[in-house]
């Protein structure tokens, strides 16, 4: 214990200097905390660790806790804050707004929406240049779809399984990963096909998707040909021609799937599916919750890094660095189905939310944030990737710019996910030593790093440093 206790100061010692100082947390004692969280909170609403951070303040990178403890945030918010804890210029943006008018409804014009309209559009290609401001993902998601029918005429939508879209009536039916889902009707009219996983999938190589680190798994693909892509096609077209009647309204897809671990699908996949889909009367809708806004690095949206243009795309998290927004951007063709009657959101759109979202906006631009995700992304990617060539146990590493992904196994051969009480003391291990991590996949055997796009290589030398501390441990406990 002596030796833990000593091994884990040594590595919070390193954590990179911040020359922030957090306010005297004034607020309820930690155990007046749990009995709040216990008596007045919905137990659905669960917790991270067996002894739930009590968070107080936030500095861009950096979490502080009711102690003054600091930590890493490398999950921001489930994916939210995007260019920073409080950023700075945000913030006062919010502050002057709401000096200045708080709400009112979208009957009445006022600057802000017309602003962060045209400066959002303006960052999308032709023809996505009309935008529905909402306030949750879900929301945006639910919304899409039913544009979608309105539209097509149509009722069926497929998605893909491992997905999260939400948990709204129309989302929780696009949603195909088990704990999500709950004992009561839904999923009318939604159909699943099979993720093309090129790592844990039936088929995959070394080669398959756009990362600076490929799987494990052999290829035998000749130049310009990906067998996977091809079965995983050929997959997609059982489902269009089995599960689904000969006309479609949409299909809906993440670039990358958050929720599930940060899966990356073969290159080719999506153009070949969207050429598909539009084949039968659908749409595409891209959903750009947890990809959009230059977070994989090379690109500003999710869907340019496969080479399609859907025709909408769904918008929130990092929309509003965790200010509840969200946004459906699609064609004018498809916003006048939903015009042909009233369509009403009270709060999307508020003067506050365009404030902060068009803020975000030349935040990203301003600190080079998409460079950023880029640069350390994939340094990051390749500094984690060692890990995984050294133990057994890290089965894949994934993803692109700051959407990465950290498969835990029991072997690389099997591919098995390694048991979650074997991942949980690794994750609490993680964060005793300063670094906070989210969990995903279908059996929760992933690690997610998904943090704000403002972090820099030494905060990940810090990180890699936890990581690789928190899997000796483990190997030493095994």
């Amino acid at each position: 214990r002596q030796q833990k206790w000593k091994s884990t100061v040594s590595v919070r010692e390193k954590m990179p200097p911040c020359d922030f100082v957090p306010e005297k947390y004034q607020s309820y004692p930690y155990e007046h905390m749990l009995k709040i969280r216990k008596q007045n909170i919905s137990p659905s609403l669960r917790m991270y660790y067996k002894k739930p951070l009590l968070l107080h303040q936030g500095h861009m990178q950096w979490l502080f806790d009711y102690e003054g403890q600091r930590y890493l945030d490398l999950f921001a918010g489930i994916v939210t804050v995007s260019v920073g804890h409080c950023h700075p210029k945000v913030t006062m943006a919010a502050q002057k707004q709401f000096a200045r008018l708080w709400h009112t409804t979208n009957i009445y014009m006022h600057p802000s929406i017309h602003e962060y309209a045209e400066k959002l559009t303006s960052l999308l290609p032709d023809p996505l240049k009309v935008v529905y401001l909402t306030n949750s993902g879900s929301e945006a998601n639910d919304l899409a779809v039913f544009m979608a029918r309105l539209y097509t005429r149509n009722f069926d939508i497929i998605s893909l399984r491992g997905a999260y879209h939400g948990g709204s009536p129309y989302a929780l039916g696009l949603t195909s990963i088990g704990p999500y889902k709950h004992g009561v009707a839904n999923g009318f009219g939604c159909s699943t096909t099979m993720l093309p996983d090129v790592f844990c999938g039936p088929w995959g190589g070394s080669n398959c998707r756009d990362s600076p680190v490929q799987t494990v798994r052999k290829c035998s693909c000749s130049e310009g040909v990906c067998y996977a892509n091809e079965q995983y096609i050929e997959q997609f077209k059982d489902t269009l021609n089995t599960s689904v009647p000969k006309t479609i309204a949409g299909f809906i897809a993440e670039p990358v799937q958050g929720i599930n671990g940060t899966v990356q699908y073969p290159r080719g996949f999506l153009k070949e599916a969207y050429r598909l889909v539009r084949e039968r009367g659908g749409v595409c809708i891209s959903d750009e919750v947890q990809t959009g806004f230059g977070r994989t690095g090379s690109h500003f949206w999710g869907f340019q890094t496969h080479g399609v243009v859907p025709d909408i795309v769904t918008l929130a998290k990092g929309i509003g660095n965790g200010f509840p927004m969200a946004a459906v951007v699609t064609t004018k063709e498809i916003t006048n189905a939903l015009a042909q009657n009233l369509h009403f959101n009270t709060f999307g759109g508020n003067p506050v939310a365009c404030v902060v979202g068009s803020a975000v906006l030349d935040a990203i631009e301003e600190d080079c944030l998409q460079k950023n995700c880029e640069d350390v992304g994939t340094y990051m990617l390749l500094e984690l990737a060692k890990l995984r060539d050294k133990f057994e146990i890290v089965g894949d590493v994934r993803g692109k710019g700051l959407m990465i992904g950290i498969e835990m196994v029991t072997d690389k051969d099997s591919r098995c996910p390694l048991p979650s009480e074997e991942i949980d003391q690794i994750w609490e291990d993680c964060k005793d030593m300063g670094v906070l991590i989210g969990r995903g996949g279908l059996y929760g055997q992933t690690f997610r790093i998904k943090p704000p796009m403002c972090i820099t290589k030494k905060d990940v030398d810090f990180a890699v440093e936890v990581i690789h501390t928190a899997l000796e441990r483990h190997m030493e406990r095994a």
